[in-house]
């Protein structure tokens, strides 16, 4: 493998004002890495998660030219992991999910979720589907106490109108 400089990107709850900085993991997940640098900046409308526990979320149209195989899985993501998802519509058609009918991603054949976890004890699975392993493919080095503090707001007051942005630093 290429040795490269490390990477780093920001994540932002744009509405909040709040960013923190994160390591690409490109020694542990190369494919993924390349495929998300190459397509930043992306963001969208953002989720806190209903089973996963301590996690924040949006859900994106593909951007890789090809979905990245499953490296560096996980299902116990800890604080500061940030994971790639892939789902195909039907996974994230159940009512139980609790997305409205406008959501940007409905009617997608395939989304792919990019997630921050901000907080411990996640675990990754599904009523519906059972285990639900991510890629790790990068990891919060500056920021993630303010990032976790506007996390719990947005978990108590809500999501709407904010964004979860991701962009080179």
């Amino acid at each position: 493998m290429v040795d490269r400089a490390d990477r780093f990107i920001e994540v932002s709850l744009d509405k909040r004002g709040v960013t923190c900085t994160a390591k690409l993991l490109d020694d542990r997940a190369p494919i993924t890495c390349e495929a998300v640098w190459n397509a930043l900046p992306l963001g969208g409308d953002v989720y806190h998660a209903k089973y996963a526990r301590n996690e924040i979320y949006a859900l994106l149209e593909p951007f890789a030219p090809e979905e990245p195989p499953l490296e560096n899985p996980t299902i116990t993501p800890i604080p500061g992991d940030l994971c790639y998802f892939t789902f195909s519509d039907t996974q994230l058609g159940t009512k139980s999910y609790g997305y409205e009918a406008q959501a940007k991603h409905q009617g997608k054949r395939q989304v792919v979720d990019l997630a921050l976890f901000y907080e411990r004890n996640n675990l990754l699975i599904n009523g519906d589907a059972g285990w639900v392993p991510g890629i790790v493919w990068g990891s919060v080095v500056d920021g993630l106490d303010r990032m976790a503090d506007a996390c719990q707001d947005l978990w108590r007051a809500g999501a709407l109108g904010e964004t979860l942005s991701f962009r080179r630093a």
